[in-house]
């Protein structure tokens, strides 16, 4: 297997200055290899300008990378028509973008907006904001004692009143992979719509949108190599027609007079101001790079990962795995809870250590109330993470009730 840390820059400065970083914090961002970094350094050196803007050589070369990365996103995602494609600078404001363009005018009084209860915030707070607004009742979908959506929960939670299904590919806690075949294809039988966060399922799933056929469709560039300040929103073309623009501003009108306005066809009218150019041009580079390793390797590489840290994690004393503690259907993320310590302290020891996870409630409030759990410990592997890393990470643990006193 090829050692893909070498790409990485930030691990192999952390190695030169030490043992090194154990980063297992992948679900918060990842790491950014040289090619991207270097796609960003490109953009500003040799191509700067305003896209959509000049009909001069720099602009008009501005314009062919912003163009570019978007066609190559649409092959990526297998994005079946044109103007489907919409840059934003996180999955957040693509969420967003969807719960005010398109909740607050198709959903009304009395209509059911499902959710998981795993929800990110924010897949969770721009619906209540709609359902508030508008009269709608919000709805949650439960999870088994293995923290998973089930089939049968599905069934009995989409209605006749559901007009909109809000829904994670992959919870960012427990990393378990929602059932979205049951999920899109209940809801598009009762004509509700479906929104799919695929913030965690774009950096480690094969995503086929035109087999998915999710009405909308959100990630943000930063966790799968990409640099910060670039998200992506996927929506089908007759409902992004039908949208009011999400913002006004420069780039995103046809004509404006003193009193109207009219906007310019898809997908500029969501593409208000200038673009975020350089993170657009890295994150061509990060799509790159992961069709370079192949989607079927990186799973089978985060599959091996993922099983050796829960085995790891299942042999240390004091330590529970929140949710399922089996390899299947999930990818590498892996909830935690030591006893008898908060997970912010737990954190900070491991940092002395140079082992770097998260710590909190990671954005999903609902679920840890639903899991009584206040707070977990996360740890999550990427394509070049080790199983050193892992070996570290276990081997610092061992020693966490010991530093704060206790005997074991």
């Amino acid at each position: 297997m090829k050692d893909y840390r070498k790409d990485f820059p930030l691990l192999s400065y952390y190695h030169e200055k030490g043992r090194g970083i154990a980063y297992l914090d992948n679900a918060a961002t990842t790491q950014k290899p040289f090619s991207v970094l270097r796609a960003e350094e490109e953009f500003y050196t040799h191509k700067n300008a305003n896209p959509h803007r000049g009909a001069y050589d720099l602009s008009m070369a501005a314009t062919k990378v912003l163009e570019d990365v978007r066609e190559k996103t649409k092959r990526w995602l297998n994005v079946p028509k044109d103007g489907e494609i919409i840059f934003t600078k996180n999955a957040s404001e693509s969420l967003n973008l969807v719960a005010y363009s398109y909740g607050m005018h198709a959903i009304s009084a009395g209509d059911e907006i499902l959710l998981a209860v795993s929800e990110h915030h924010s897949n969770l707070v721009p619906w209540q904001m709609v359902a508030k607004a508008k009269g709608a009742v919000l709805s949650y979908l439960y999870l088994d004692e293995e923290g998973r959506i089930t089939a049968e929960e599905v069934k009995k939670k989409i209605t006749d009143k559901t007009k909109l299904v809000a829904i994670a590919q992959v919870s960012n806690v427990t990393g378990c992979i929602s059932p979205l075949e049951d999920i899109i294809g209940l809801a598009h039988k009762r004509d509700a719509v479906v929104v799919v966060d695929g913030t965690q399922g774009a950096p480690h799933l094969t995503v086929d949108l035109e087999k998915m056929d999710a009405d909308f469709y959100a990630f943000s560039g930063h966790k799968m190599l990409g640099p910060m300040g670039i998200g992506i929103l996927y929506g089908k073309k007759q409902h992004l027609e039908s949208m009011p623009p999400f913002l006004y501003g420069g780039d995103m009108i046809e004509y404006v007079k003193e009193q109207s306005a009219t906007f310019a066809p898809l997908p500029q009218k969501f593409e208000a101001g200038t673009q975020n150019m350089g993170s657009i041009a890295g994150f061509g580079a990060a799509i790159a790079y992961l069709e370079g390793v192949g989607m079927k390797k990186l799973q089978a590489l985060e599959k091996e990962l993922t099983g050796y840290l829960l085995e790891k994690l299942g042999n240390i004393p004091y330590v529970s795995i929140v949710g399922s503690s089996g390899p299947e259907n999930r990818i590498g993320v892996v909830p935690f809870v030591i006893e008898g310590v908060h997970p912010h302290d737990v954190v900070t020891i491991l940092n002395k250590d140079s082992v770097a996870i998260r710590a909190g409630n990671h954005c999903a409030q609902p679920l840890h109330a639903y899991l009584k759990v206040p707070a977990t410990c996360r740890a999550s592997v990427y394509l070049y993470n080790t199983r050193d890393d892992i070996d570290r990470l276990a081997d610092s643990l061992k020693g966490v009730r010991r530093w704060l006193g206790y005997g074991a």
